[in-house]
């Protein structure tokens, strides 16, 4: 196994984290924290050695003087997945959780070490087998593959054990006789067993999830914990506001499962997904922002005063402005390993930072309505080589006459009966794609426009959308501001708002911005109440 990085701490960073922890002193043979605790301070080592286990006492690494322990848990407040012995006598700074949130807004270097470092292992424990929580139940109980896809949503260490699988007889022998209730049988670090759990319960029970109470009151509640709702919980917390974010999968959303976003402003070699959403998580709640996951909404009705969000296990939150950040499901390709490419070489969105992306390199775009076209002549515009591929047998039956044309004019390649049976690559880092025909193509950027379907379902007839489902604002709507929707002090951002342009700074910008528009609707509602009685 690849051992995580264990970077070192510089003279002046552990004279600052001093200043804020305490010194403390332990023998070989003490642990510092084990398998199933709730919490463990920052560790910085002075001097002496600690080794970190999993839960069957394998080691897995050995930090020594100027290293430090701890991955993203320390942050998260998830229960702790490994444990650290020390092997040589052990003088060492402890500082509390709090204090090191705290400290990773003021000093940028430290912070970047940390997280960096934190996600990196994080990322390498998802990837070890028999670390964090195990999953034990059959690939055909629906139960089960959503409590899979949730481990690996919200990024927790975890193991399945399929029961149905002929070479695993222990599973089938831990699972027989349980009926489908009953599905999966999921252990907890430290050994707690649940049976049939929900995500919410195992959420909870891991650390992730706050507890909501029956009725919530707050200033703003945002539906959704993508770009779009985690800029406007920082804002909104900063800004004063007391902000409740509600996420019904994973806080970060789509973006926080990307492998690498290329395009990110300031981050001219990249971020990971988990890494800029892990990084918005931490400062929303630095400013008092409260998450909560999973829990997810089911109504959206007008109050007394405010409007009520229900929720599905039966939470009401009262909210004086509520913004609806949910995103959308974009239809992803059905081959396997998509995910280690999406957001460095495989995209749904294509403008001027794309074009100048993959400039001189080959580039496929998946699709056959005007989207795709479009997408494929900009590519070419800026340089690109650009292959369209698509599944029926003329692209005129899905796309406007006038961009047949267009592509035609920048020398598009057009592929019909073409769909992708396997990508090809290093590292995030695309190369070639198989067609189902058997031919290869080289490609060094996927474009994937296969259309998307918006979570407003829930929403019912409360506010305008578009034919697609997605929520008009703006003039489209009726209202004035751009983000407001049909009904007023209700307002949307992001990937779920008909006409965005689908790209993460993008959702950032509208979430920050709508926190301007919450602040004039609760002025609005404050002015009647401050104004004189008539005489």
């Amino acid at each position: 196994m690849r051992r995580p990085s264990s970077p070192r701490l510089s003279e002046s960073q552990l004279a600052t984290l001093a200043e804020l922890g305490e010194e403390r002193t332990a023998a070989a043979g003490d642990v510092l924290f084990r398998v199933g605790d709730e919490s463990y301070p920052f560790t910085a080592i002075l001097e002496g050695e600690v080794a970190i286990l999993d839960a069957a006492g394998d080691e897995i690494v050995r930090h020594g003087p100027a290293g430090f322990l701890g991955e993203m848990n320390l942050l998260s407040g998830q229960t702790v997945f490994l444990t650290a012995v020390v092997t040589k006598p052990l003088r060492y700074i402890a500082v509390e959780r709090a204090a090191l949130r705290t400290l990773l807004f003021e000093d940028g270097p430290l912070s970047d070490l940390l997280l960096s470092t934190f996600v990196a292992r994080r990322e390498l424990l998802e990837r070890v087998q028999g670390i964090g929580v195990e999953i034990v139940g059959p690939r055909s109980s629906d139960a089960t593959l959503r409590m899979v896809e949730f481990a690996r949503n919200n990024h927790v260490p975890f193991s399945w054990r399929d029961s149905e699988r002929g070479d695993d007889e222990a599973a089938a022998a831990l699972v027989a006789g349980l009926d489908a209730d009953s599905l999966p049988l999921v252990r907890l670090p430290g050994g707690v067993e649940l049976r049939g759990p929900s995500t919410g319960q195992v959420s909870r029970a891991l650390g992730i999830g706050r507890e909501l109470e029956p009725r919530e009151e707050v200033d703003l509640v945002v539906v959704g914990a993508g770009p779009a709702g985690l800029a406007a919980a920082v804002y909104g917390a900063s800004e004063g506001l007391e902000t409740l974010v509600v996420e019904s999968t994973a806080l970060g959303g789509q973006a926080g499962s990307s492998r690498r976003i290329e395009n990110y402003l300031g981050f001219p070699a990249g971020i990971t997904g988990s890494e800029l959403t892990g990084r918005a998580v931490t400062q929303a709640r630095k400013f008092g922002a409260r998450t909560a996951s999973p829990y997810r909404a089911v109504s959206l009705e007008p109050g007394n005063g405010r409007y009520l969000l229900r929720l599905e296990e039966g939470q009401v939150i009262a909210a004086h402005a509520v913004l609806l950040a949910t995103g959308a499901q974009y239809r992803r390709l059905p081959v396997d390993g998509l995910a280690d490419y999406e957001g460095s070489s495989v995209f749904y969105a294509a403008g001027p930072p794309e074009a100048r992306l993959c400039g001189a390199s080959r580039a496929g775009v998946v699709g056959g309505g005007n989207s795709a076209g479009q997408a494929a002549v900009w590519l070419a515009r800026g340089g690109a080589l650009v292959t369209l591929l698509h599944r029926r047998a003329d692209l005129r039956e899905t796309m406007s006459d006038y961009l047949v044309r267009e592509l035609e004019r920048y020398g598009v390649a057009v592929r019909d009966r073409s769909e992708i049976a396997a990508l090809h690559g290093d590292d995030g880092r695309l190369e070639a794609v198989t067609l189902k025909s058997g031919e290869r193509l080289p490609f060094s950027f996927l474009f994937c426009f296969l259309g998307g379907l918006p979570c407003t379902e829930w929403l019912g007839d409360v506010v305008a959308r578009d034919d697609k489902g997605f929520i008009l604002t703006g003039a489209g709507a009726g209202a004035d501001a751009l983000l407001a929707t049909s009904l007023a002090g209700v307002f949307a951002a992001g990937d779920v708002r008909s006409g965005s342009t689908k790209r993460c700074a993008t959702a950032v910008g509208e979430g920050a911005m709508a926190v301007q528009f919450v602040h004039g609707r609760l002025a609005e509602q404050v002015a009647p109440r401050a104004a004189p009685s008539p005489a």
